[in-house]
């Protein structure tokens, strides 16, 4: 059972849905159905109680099918290919290329589907399914659409393998900002799932995707390079730019770089000591911040005053008077 591979190379998540889970769902909504016409029918049969016989036959005809054909129709138009029974089974269906059905993908199930459900108890559909590759009824088939399953495990997870070693850092020059997303999509989903797609066809899808991005990048393809290896190492290089542009944008949001010194004038900087105007006179340093507090000089007295006159005052000091204390030396 394979994945739906669009005819651009993008591999969907949807699987075929198979035989025992389509029964399943078909059964729900068939008990539904008749519970919903039984009840119907008995309100109309006492509605129409005082009609003759035609127009009794001509009611029950006309609610067989608007509930048992209708119904269904506006089911999966209006849920876009789910019903209550497909809802509760995980089941949804599409159109062979994935997208959602409308209404005439949904008229065409719906009647021919009374043929190979109502009128034949399901024998026709399940000889169907089993005959078919992905599992479709009559009703698939003519319409152009498929049953697959809406819930996929989430442990399998898709692995962009990485390319190899000699490949690294080879295609940092190149322009990729004309890449659009959906062709980014497309390699992406291809690099996850080459594995499991024929050889030929896996070669096919890796050219034609590698023809398109050297194109948008106007960049051909090196010599010598697979076209898959070239599409893991580009890839690999968009993902570093963007690894790199979130670290950097990062960077510039949270402040200045580690390392850098705080900011001139902030409270406890450091001033580097420089060759200039005495600390304490408040002149600004070469690093354009002023002093970091006026400090008074400690004057050094062995180098104000000879060593004779240390414990007094300097020779050159003029006489000063001191009050008198009533004290006179002796003679």
């Amino acid at each position: 059972m394979s994945e739906l591979v669009t005819g651009e190379a993008v591999a969907l998540e949807l699987r075929p849905a198979k035989l025992p889970s389509r029964a399943l769902a078909v059964l729900l909504d068939l008990v539904v159905a008749v519970i919903v016409y039984t009840v119907v029918s008995i309100a109309l049969l006492a509605a129409t109680a005082s009609l003759d016989e035609a127009a009794q036959i001509a009611v029950s005809i006309a609610t067989f099918v608007l509930v048992l054909v209708g119904g269904p129709i506006a089911v999966e138009t209006l849920s876009h290919g789910r019903s209550l029974g497909k809802l509760a089974c995980g089941l949804r269906v599409v159109r062979d290329d994935g997208g959602p059905i409308r209404f005439r993908h949904a008229l065409v199930r719906g009647l021919i589907g009374v043929i190979e459900i109502l009128m034949t108890f399901g024998v026709i559909a399940c000889i169907a399914s089993f005959v078919s590759a992905r599992g479709r009824r009559l009703g698939d088939v003519f319409a152009g659409t498929l049953v697959v399953r809406e819930r996929v495990p989430a442990t399998r997870t898709g692995f962009v393998p990485p390319p190899p070693p000699w490949l690294a850092g080879r295609f940092s020059g190149l322009d990729l900002s004309a890449v659009p997303d959906a062709l980014w999509l497309a390699i992406r989903q291809y690099l996850t799932r080459m594995q499991q797609l024929d050889p030929q066809v896996g070669q096919a899808m890796a050219e034609q995707l590698a023809s398109d991005l050297s194109a948008r990048t106007g960049a051909p393809v090196p010599p010598g390079v697979p076209a898959a290896a070239y599409l893991a190492a580009v890839v690999q290089e968009r993902q570093a730019r963007e690894v790199r542009r979130s670290f950097s944008d990062g960077t510039a949001a949270s402040g200045p770089a580690r390392g850098a010194g705080p900011a001139a004038g902030a409270p406890g900087s450091y001033t580097p000591p420089v060759s200039g105007p005495a600390v304490g006179t408040g002149a600004p340093d070469s690093y354009g911040s002023p002093a970091a507090a006026p400090v008074q000089p400690v004057p050094d007295v062995t180098e104000a005053a000879p060593a004779d006159a240390r414990s007094g005052a300097p020779q050159d000091a003029p006489p000063t008077e001191r009050p008198s204390t009533g004290f006179a030396p002796p003679a």
